[in-house]
């Protein structure tokens, strides 16, 4: 959950001054507010998320409180590739996320037999890593979403055009899944050498070695 900060401070002569922060992660954001509230000198503070609903200092302790038991915190790392020779796609997904004041790593991999091309199986991967946030119970929150594919990642941020009737699809069923879930997805593009999990998930996928599982972090 991102929220932006408008508040007022007074200085000890009496000067009034209001700020208004750039987007920030709530915990980072109750943090700081929390931080001006012991001077004693904030007049007033009002967190407004991205859908302009405006909280409270309470109402976001609150809320903050509540998303501690439920997965939150959450990046998910894809990456797909297809065997010309096999005809076959491997899977690869990495999700990291926090629950209950822990922190927690999830692979998943799978082997599909149905697509067609590279860009096919890095949108596959996309939407098994969708499909994994389901599954863990993830909605309504801000999700970053971090491959290598420039094709996915720029035709999902809408600043590539997509001719292709296969990739147009599959953008479309990942964006009706993601409004579905009220998942407001933020996406990242990074080298390959930065992908590695996601990338070793999907040749492990590719040579027909299933992984599945979730670790605790420490």
């Amino acid at each position: 959950m991102k929220i932006r900060i408008e508040l007022t401070y007074q200085t000890p002569k009496g000067i009034e001054t209001s700020f208004n922060s750039e987007w920030l992660h709530a915990e980072k954001a109750l943090s700081i507010v929390e931080d001006f509230d012991k001077t004693g000198r904030m007049k007033h503070v009002t967190f407004i998320d991205n859908h302009e609903t405006t909280w409270t200092l309470k109402e976001i302790k609150k809320q903050m409180e509540e998303i501690q038991t439920e997965p939150h915190n959450v990046t998910v790392y894809f990456d797909g590739g297809f065997d010309l020779k096999t005809r076959k796609s491997g899977l690869g997904c990495v999700i990291y996320y926090e629950q209950n004041k822990k922190s927690w790593r999830l692979r998943k991999n799978a082997l599909v037999e149905e697509l067609k091309t590279n860009n096919e199986a890095e949108y596959a991967a996309f939407h098994l890593g969708l499909q994994e946030l389901e599954y863990l119970g993830v909605h309504h929150l801000a999700v970053t979403f971090v491959g290598d594919s420039q094709v996915v990642i720029n035709q999902l941020m809408e600043e590539w055009p997509c001719y292709e009737e296969e990739l147009t699809n599959w953008a479309d069923r990942i964006e009706n899944h993601l409004n579905q879930l009220g998942i407001e997805a933020e996406y990242e593009l990074v080298p390959r050498k930065k992908n590695k999990e996601a990338d070793q998930l999907a040749s492990q996928a590719l040579r027909e070695i299933e992984i599945t599982g979730t670790i605790e972090i420490k």
